[in-house]
């Protein structure tokens, strides 16, 4: 109960019957008036008094619990291309050009990078400061050197090289070490060797980037291991020994092997590359994709893997046929869903580590006893044409083409899970 105390001069029957009247009804409508002030500036108070609490209560407990979300798929779309090379005569047509070094990636952006993970190309020339070679001194000797400077050119478009090849070594020894040293410095990570008896050196994890899928709809960007192999099968053939490498790593993740090996300038393998690039698949390889003949040559399933004897020549200066400027890269999705999600946290993790050469990321995995994810791959084929001096996609003839000698839609339908076509 609220109490509102009235003087006594306002209900005094002195002043009233004093007052008139007029005064009277004055004084009695102010009195009402301030007496309904009080009860409702005391109501109202009384109201928030109760009613505080209680929204105080609803307060806390409508605000919602923060839950972290966690990687539940990841998928890497990535372009594999074929020989690259920055040398003889392409390198005469840089420096005629106002665009000097990034002169040969001038039309790149045709391809639409941003639709790809990474690109990955074996790289067929050395790079090695101050050595001043002509096109003409190349071109007779086959002794190739490429300008360091079209590596950080290179580093805006590709993201991995294959370094197991006939010309990575024509510099010598310290001329391939100066060239790793040149893809490190520009973040461009690479595999493989020269000399196929280098056993340590033909496998190596690379930290592949991905799109990771969370639990929330986001998405975000991470690299998962992948181990990449190069093979250089020109001069000598790998040994069995060799090829076996590929073993310790297939039971933990995908394996790629990049092949360069064959006769050149032929449309299809012969007997001795299709039994190398074959035991490549019964040694662990999710899949062969090669290179060196300079032409597109045939595909295969092969035990419901594919084979890709010959994507031809990417960016190269032999221009003299359109077996010489077209080729096939090959389109790679990886993907991985349904997988255990504290599994896939630590393959994530570990990727973010795999990113350096000889690293230690095999002997994590086997430390951690990870499990193998559940990859998927699917495959689809880009052509690409680099007559008239600059690489560029392919027109829907030549596309045509490419995929008629490949023999693309006759593999594809051979193929077997985990691998079917894009």
């Amino acid at each position: 109960m609220i109490t509102v105390c009235i003087p006594d001069d306002i209900l005094s029957l002195d002043m009233y019957r004093l007052a008139g009247r007029r005064h009277k009804r004055h004084v009695y409508k102010s009195a009402i008036a301030a007496i309904a002030i009080l009860v409702a500036v005391a109501m109202g108070c009384l109201a928030s008094y109760k009613l505080w609490p209680i929204a105080r209560v609803v307060s806390v407990a409508s605000t919602p619990t923060r839950i972290q979300a966690h990687a539940v798929s990841i998928k890497s779309n990535t372009l594999f291309t074929g020989n690259i090379y920055f040398g003889r005569y392409i390198n005469d047509w840089s420096m005629a050009s106002p665009l000097q070094y990034a002169y040969p990636f001038s039309r790149l952006s045709e391809f639409d990078r941003t639709k790809y993970d990474a690109w990955i190309a074996g790289l067929e020339c050395p790079t090695v400061a101050g050595v001043h070679l002509t096109s003409a001194e190349e071109d007779a000797t086959l002794n190739f050197n490429c300008n360091p400077q079209y590596i950080t050119e290179a580093a805006k478009w590709f993201t991995i090289f294959t370094l197991a090849n006939n010309h990575t070594d024509n510099q010598g020894v310290a001329g391939f070490s100066e060239t790793q040293q040149h893809l490190a410095a520009n973040g461009i990570q690479y595999f493989g060797h020269p000399d196929p008896r280098e056993l340590n050196d033909l496998c190596d994890v690379i930290a592949l980037p991905t799109k990771v899928t969370l639990s929330n709809g986001s998405t975000e960007q991470a690299a998962i291991p992948v181990a990449m192999c190069g093979y250089h099968a020109f001069i000598r053939l790998p040994s069995s020994e060799a090829i076996s490498v590929m073993n310790k790593y297939s039971k933990y993740m995908p394996v790629i092997a990049m092949s360069h090996a064959g006769t050149e300038y032929k449309p299809a393998p012969d007997a001795i590359k299709t039994s190398l690039y074959r035991s490549m698949i019964d040694s662990g390889a999710d899949m062969v994709l090669g290179d060196h003949p300079h032409w597109v040559q045939t595909t295969e399933s092969y035990k419901g893997h594919l084979i890709v004897y010959s994507m031809g020549n990417f960016m190269f200066d032999q221009q003299g046929s359109l077996e010489l400027t077209r080729s096939a890269a090959i389109n790679v999705e990886f993907s991985v869903q349904g997988a255990d999600t504290n599994l896939l946290a630590k393959w994530l993790a570990l990727g973010k580590t795999c990113g350096t050469y000889h690293d230690d990321c095999l002997a994590q995995a086997k430390a951690e006893q990870l499990a193998k994810l559940p990859f998927t791959f699917k495959f689809g084929v880009v052509g690409s044409d680099d007559s008239n001096r600059i690489t560029k996609p392919a027109s829907a003839a030549i596309q045509a083409g490419i995929l008629q000698r490949m023999k693309w839609v006759e593999t594809m339908n051979q193929l077997q899970t985990p691998y079917s076509s894009l």
